[in-house]
């Protein structure tokens, strides 16, 4: 069977296939530490579970769930009280996970040829996503002395070209850099002097370390909502990968848009997950919860961080948010470590693979081959561990 050329052009994900690889290592009983998963470890709390039990046992198992809207009830609510975007119901819709959302939202609203501005370094799916709906990533390079952060001119003189789409991830996947509000307002002037719409990714919102103040995009400017794309889930805030539960909310053309095109493909989410959703946003102590996990990321992200900076050649930036450090190991170039010579970041994770029994996502896979992805997802003795590995593998 010949395959469409649509598929033929997009990659598996790297982060995936990493996370794979050393799971597959792990059930032969090799001992591989795993930096690449970008999932919290923490079980999903009790009380959610609960929630969708209870939901289940009363038959909650049919194709619109009791929940569904009381679910868009309380994210809309959600939006409009704490993130200071006024948001109806019937602008948000629910979706499998925070990558489908992103997957919709790009079928309905690219042409052929339509150009989305994409920050570098990426998480892995934007532009493989674009692709697989006709459009055309246009990257935006940035620099770790820049912060790996874009600038405003760059969005205007990229714009000129007639780019449709600018795709804003704060805090980051892979950095966990995250734009300070006085940095969003300026990027926000600069896309109200176009015609961009924004796919503002906020799915870490709530990892965010220090000092430091997330502020949502579309709450910048009156202007904004209707210009903007807010997408959410539950999956890093609530450790709820599994669950496969995400959200995005906007204009209610674009997402009555996303409904009629999610009616041909799944009509809904898992209907008893979705009340374990509503639990989370709803719980009274939910927020106690998730600023417990918030910590104990905060503790090990101070921990990692120290730790690699201690390496020798290696620098890294500070994450503001998420669980990831991005590292630059390229010093190490031209090197050859375990019997494998490193030219790229590609073959500096095989190498720490292979000899170091360390699994961590190679930065090309993100657009910055000079970097490697590592997860403190992990507890405090696995990061010592692989950290110790990789300590001797570059000694």
């Amino acid at each position: 069977m010949k395959l469409s050329q649509r598929i033929q052009q997009v990659s598996a994900s790297p982060t995936i296939a990493i996370t794979g690889k050393a799971k597959a290592m792990q059930a032969e009983g090799i001992d591989v530490v795993s930096f690449g998963a970008g999932e919290p470890d923490f079980d999903t709390p009790q009380f959610i579970k609960d929630a969708a039990a209870e939901a289940l046992q009363a038959g909650d198992t049919k194709y619109t769930p009791r929940s569904a809207v009381a679910l868009k009830k309380a994210i809309a609510a959600k939006l409009t009280g704490e993130n200071n975007i006024p948001t109806e119901p019937g602008e948000v819709i629910v979706t499998f996970g925070g990558k489908h959302a992103l997957y919709e939202a790009f079928q309905v609203l690219l042409d052929p040829g339509d150009e989305v501005l994409i920050p570098a370094p990426y998480w892995v799916s934007y532009p493989e996503q674009v692709k697989l709906a006709g459009g055309v990533p246009v990257i935006l390079e940035t620099t770790p002395e820049d912060g790996f952060k874009i600038k405003p001119s760059q969005i205007t003189q990229a714009a000129k070209n007639g780019a449709k789409i600018l795709v804003l991830n704060s805090p980051g996947n892979p950095t966990g850099v995250m734009y300070t509000p006085a940095e969003l307002q300026a990027i926000a002037e600069a896309v109200l002097k176009t015609e961009l719409i924004v796919f503002a990714d906020e799915i870490y919102e709530k990892l965010i370390y220090d000092d430091k103040k997330f502020v949502s995009f579309a709450s910048l400017d009156a202007r904004l909502p209707a210009r903007t794309l807010t997408f959410n889930g539950l999956a890093k805030t609530f450790s709820m990968t599994g669950w496969r539960l995400g959200w995005v909310a906007g204009p209610k053309d674009v997402i009555g848009a996303m409904g009629r095109l999610l009616s041909h493909e799944t009509t809904n989410p898992v209907s008893f997950a979705q009340a374990g959703a509503l639990a989370a946003y709803t719980y009274p102590g939910a927020a106690g919860v998730v600023e417990d996990m918030r910590k104990e990321f905060a503790a090990r992200r101070g921990h990692m961080l120290e730790r690699l900076r201690a390496l020798p050649q290696v620098s890294c930036i500070e994450p503001d948010g998420a669980f990831y450090c991005f590292p630059d190991i390229s010093a190490h170039f031209g090197r050859t470590l375990g019997g494998v010579e490193v030219t790229d970041s590609l073959s500096f994770a095989a190498a720490a693979l292979q000899s170091a029994k360390v699994a961590l996502v190679p930065g090309i896979a993100f657009g910055e081959d000079r970097c490697v992805r590592l997860s403190f997802a992990t507890n405090m003795k696995n990061i010592d561990k692989g950290l110790d590995r990789l300590a001797e593998l570059l000694t």
